[in-house]
C-alpha cells in the first residue's frame, strides 16, 4: 500500500512540474483549463530591449594643405661658415725656365751671315747663349775622311731657315763653318742675289757644288736644281 500511494504522490509531482515547465516556455498565453497560480503574468524574457545610446557618425575625411618649404637663416653663429678659399696666383711662366735673351738686329735680318762673322772666334758656348741647346750633333770631316771636327744643329729662332747647323774645329774648338738650309731656293734665285764668278763641281746623285771666287759661301745644289744648303766660312 505504502508503494502505491508513494508512486501515486510521484506522478502527481512529476505532472506538476512539467505543467509548470510548459508554462514557462509558452509565456504568450495561458493554457486554457490551467489554474490561476499557474498561469504566468510577467512579459517574456525572450524580448531584447536596445537600450538608447549615441547616434553613429560617419567619418570626415581630412584634407591636409601642403605649402612650399620657406627657407629660414642658419642657426649656426657666422665665425662657423668657412671664408671663400682665395684663387691661386697665376704664374706667368716657370721660374727655372730661361729668360730667351733678345736677338740683335742683324741676327733678325740673316742669322747665316751673322753668324759668320763669328767665325773663328765663337765657341761652342757662345752659340748657346743665342741659339739654344742643339738638337743634334754629328762628326765633320776632311777631304782624307778623317774626323777633325764636330757640327751641331740648331733651330733657327727667326724661323727663315729649316735649320742651322755650325762646325767647330776639333783642335781649336773654334767656329769655322756656317751650314744653312732654305726652304725654298733655287740656284738660279741664289746668283741673282749674290752675283760674282763661281766654279762648279759635280757631286754624288746628280748635284751640284757651286763655289763663289768673291765671296766666301758655297752652294750645294740637287739635280733639279733645288738648293740644299748654303756654307759660310
Amino acid at each position: 500500500m505504502r508503494s502505491s500511494a508513494f508512486i501515486a504522490l510521484a506522478s502527481v509531482a512529476y505532472a506538476s512540474i512539467a505543467t509548470v515547465a510548459v508554462a514557462s516556455d509558452e509565456r504568450t498565453a495561458p493554457l486554457a483549463g490551467s489554474p490561476p497560480v499557474l498561469r504566468s503574468y510577467e512579459p517574456p524574457d525572450s524580448v531584447v530591449f536596445r537600450l538608447p545610446g549615441p547616434p553613429v557618425v560617419a567619418p570626415v575625411p581630412r584634407k591636409l594643405l601642403t605649402t612650399a618649404p620657406v627657407a629660414t637663416a642658419s642657426p649656426l653663429p657666422s665665425k662657423l661658415v668657412p671664408d671663400p678659399i682665395p684663387p691661386l696666383p697665376v704664374v706667368s711662366k716657370p721660374v727655372d725656365m730661361p729668360v730667351k735673351p733678345a736677338l740683335p738686329d742683324a741676327m733678325l735680318q740673316d742669322v747665316a751671315f751673322y753668324c759668320q762673322k763669328y767665325v773663328g772666334q765663337w765657341k761652342q758656348t757662345d752659340a748657346r747663349k743665342l741659339l739654344g741647346a742643339p738638337l743634334r750633333s754629328r762628326a765633320a770631316f776632311d777631304e782624307k775622311q778623317t774626323a777633325n771636327g764636330k757640327i751641331y744643329a740648331f733651330r733657327d729662332p727667326t724661323g727663315r731657315y729649316r735649320e742651322l747647323e755650325l762646325d767647330f774645329d776639333s783642335r781649336t774648338g773654334a767656329l769655322r763653318t756656317v751650314f744653312v738650309y732654305p726652304p725654298k731656293l733655287s740656284w738660279q734665285e741664289v746668283h741673282r742675289r749674290w752675283t760674282g764668278e763661281v766654279s762648279a763641281a759635280d757631286a754624288q746623285q746628280g748635284r751640284k757644288f757651286y763655289s763663289y771666287a768673291n765671296r766666301r759661301m758655297d752652294v750645294l745644289v740637287d739635280a733639279q736644281g733645288r738648293v740644299i744648303s748654303l756654307g759660310l766660312y
